[in-house]
């Protein structure tokens, strides 16, 4: 007779507690995920997020368009920057705003650097899964990444919540060393990241929590969990804003064939190398000239609705905003990459056995922030 177990992350009380490690994104909040089990083998799972009850969406409502902005930085929190400035496009789009050059290509740069910090920190997470993972202080790239949080210190003044993205432009122009720096970290991370991705080869065993092309269509997962499907899709590439029409000729999507928690890990590893190349030849193009638009201290969107997206580090992040022509949203809407990438997992862990649990669970690449709805 199949048993029922309730496995939990951050739960108060449960028959099984999943340990997926001190650096693992989802330790930083509440999720649930109800397992039917037979033998040491999943036969049936029913993911539960959106525990947080933060009810962002509604706050960003009763919040002007500027306030709003550091409720979409702490969305996911691993990859503030692409929130921000997915936001900050949609209310432009109302607005009918066109941001400087230098603006958009600063937030280009930004955004690869919130990117590969948070792919940084998942791929870390997963090498330190009980109780095959290292320690967490012996974690290799765990100092590229700290490479990439300095330079959104030196450039905002904030170490992960960067807050930088104004409606219009940015808050200020990068340091004149700035390009420097992330140079380093470029150099750190093609140095660090075949070593850690190793790490991860030791924890995450091939061929578990596979999910096939089909299901990740169903489900319509994004980012590195559907191009590990053998999904080709990237918005830098298919439907590019900022700077990425630009860069159209140095983006690589880097995809795999074989589903499994493996294979995303891979996906999201090799994607962080390729995008050094972007990031590296968008420091060669950056314009010089204003960093924002001068708008008046109340800011009215007229009339109207407007849907802004991006490539996150796991996937698509989509704002979707309607204005009444007030100073605060009518109606704000997040798609997040974490919300589809979980849901997910009913088809891909049946047949997992408990002892991966872990690997598998944290190879959909979500933050419990961003399952908030």
């Amino acid at each position: 007779m199949a048993q029922q177990w309730e496995v939990g992350v951050g739960a108060a009380r449960c028959a099984v507690t999943l340990d997926l490690g001190e650096l693992h994104p989802s330790g930083h909040g509440a999720f649930r995920l109800d397992l039917e089990v037979d033998g040491d083998l999943v036969v049936a799972a029913r993911p539960r997020p959106g525990l947080l009850h933060r009810g962002v969406e509604k706050l960003m409502e009763a919040r002007d368009y500027r306030q709003a902005l550091a409720l979409a930085d702490r969305h996911d929190w691993l990859s503030s920057v692409t929130s921000e400035v997915t936001l900050a496009l949609a209310v432009e789009e109302l607005l009918g705003l066109e941001v400087p050059p230098r603006a958009v290509w600063l937030r280009t740069i930004l955004s690869e650097i919130s990117r590969a910090a948070a792919a940084l920190l998942h791929l870390a997470g997963a090498a330190t899964i009980p109780p095959r993972g290292q320690a967490p202080t012996e974690v290799p790239g765990m100092a590229a990444r700290e490479a990439w949080l300095d330079c959104l210190e030196a450039f905002s003044g904030n170490r992960i919540h960067a807050m930088t993205t104004r409606i219009g432009g940015l808050a200020n122009d990068a340091p004149d060393d700035w390009a420097s720096l992330v140079r380093r970290a470029i150099e750190a991370t093609r140095a660090q990241l075949p070593a850690l991705l190793m790490a991860v080869y030791e924890v995450v065993p091939a061929g578990a929590g596979v999910l096939s092309p089909a299901q990740a269509r169903t489900w319509a997962v994004s980012g590195p969990v559907a191009r590990a499907s053998g999904m080709d899709q990237d918005l830098r590439r298919d439907v590019p804003v900022l700077a990425y029409p630009e860069l159209a000729d140095v983006i690589e999507v880097v995809t795999g064939v074989d589903g499994d928690a493996r294979e995303r890990y891979r996906v999201l590893a090799e994607q962080v190398l390729a995008d050094m190349t972007v990031l590296d030849t968008a420091l060669d193009r950056l314009p010089e000239g204003p960093i924002d638009v001068p708008l008046p201290k109340v800011v009215r969107a007229p009339e109207g609705a407007a849907y802004a997206r991006m490539e996150s580090a796991i996937g698509v992040n989509g704002a979707y905003l309607v204005s009444a022509g007030g100073p605060t949203p009518w109606r704000v809407r997040w798609r997040t990459a974490s919300f589809a990438n979980v849901q997910a997992m009913s088809a891909a862990l049946p047949g997992t056995p408990v002892d991966d649990l872990a690997a598998v669970v944290g190879s959909f690449l979500f933050v419990v922030g961003d399952l908030d709805h």
